[in-house]
């Protein structure tokens, strides 16, 4: 494929952008054969707020604006756009820094939240400390204002497969997407990492100001308790995935309360939390 015959609904301003051509050689039985192939590019992005390093990401070069606001308020670092003053992206050595300019109070935040967690290494996750640190204080979902169409899901699954450039190309990369209430997708984004693609579409929900809860998020990955959280501190009641969930994102999908479905893929899904969020009757 090439990039000319991208799907317009692509929300890439230049697929050429998240991929790299290189040599490679196609090996299938007694034959050998050189050739070029698309590579996923990978990048190591920095984030750093008022000067301050914070974290560092492995992600897809594309859409770095919407990737660090989704960041910030999945972490709660920011609690809303406002709370971001200026944002600029400088190429380094060693990959992307995003310097982000934040107002003082959540700075003062962070500052804490950085005292806190210095010096830990009992845990992956992001330097916790302990297992309690895993579990953001969020608020409960409201629910729905009316359960979602299974047709409408299905529409979503069906857009979300010509919708990932990236991935025909390269089958490096995950997808997150956002569901209208009748299943049309309104924006699509792609990266190496799953987090950051969900992080990427919540920045855009944010700059947009849409309302979470009226819509839903389709993703190509698994559900994680990550995956799952991240939508809760945006507000999504709903999150449909191509893949399988995890027990502790179920676990916190029925206590956000949020409907989650994994395995969705050609006319089916298996729903493990609210079911009542969705109309099984309805195709639109």
């Amino acid at each position: 494929m090439h990039p000319a015959d991208f799907d317009p609904l692509s929300d890439l301003p230049d697929p050429s952008a998240g991929l790299a051509m290189d040599d490679i050689l196609r090996v299938g039985g007694r034959q050998a054969t050189a050739a070029q192939d698309a590579i996923a590019c990978e990048q190591a992005v920095a984030l750093e707020y008022n000067g301050i390093a914070h974290a560092a990401l492995l992600a897809s070069p594309l859409h770095l604006h919407e990737l660090a606001l989704g960041f910030s308020y999945t972490e709660g670092i920011i609690r809303s756009p406002a709370d971001v003053l200026d944002m600029d992206v400088d190429t380094t050595p060693d990959g992307l820094v995003v310097r982000m300019r934040i107002v003082n109070a959540r700075l003062h935040a962070l500052k804490l939240r950085r005292r806190t967690l210095a010096g830990s290494t009992s845990c992956g996750l992001c330097g916790v400390q302990s297992l309690a640190q895993i579990r953001r204080d969020l608020p409960p979902l409201a629910e729905p204002q009316r359960p979602w169409a299974i047709g409408a899901v299905e529409s979503a699954l069906n857009q979300l497969r010509r919708r990932q450039p990236l991935h025909n190309l390269t089958g490096a990369t995950h997808a997150a997407a956002w569901a209208e209430p009748d299943g049309r997708l309104a924006w699509t984004y792609e990266d190496v990492g799953r987090h950051n693609a969900l992080d990427k579409l919540i920045g855009r929900l944010l700059r947009e100001t849409v309302d979470p809860g009226a819509g839903f998020a389709v993703i190509s990955s698994r559900a994680s308790f990550e995956m799952v959280q991240k939508a809760q501190a945006a507000g999504i009641r709903a999150l449909v995935a191509v893949s399988a969930p995890t027990t502790l994102a179920v676990r916190l999908a029925r206590e956000a309360p949020m409907m989650l479905a994994g395995f969705a893929r050609d006319g089916r899904c298996t729903v493990y939390s609210r079911p009542d969020y969705l109309d099984l009757e309805s195709r639109t």
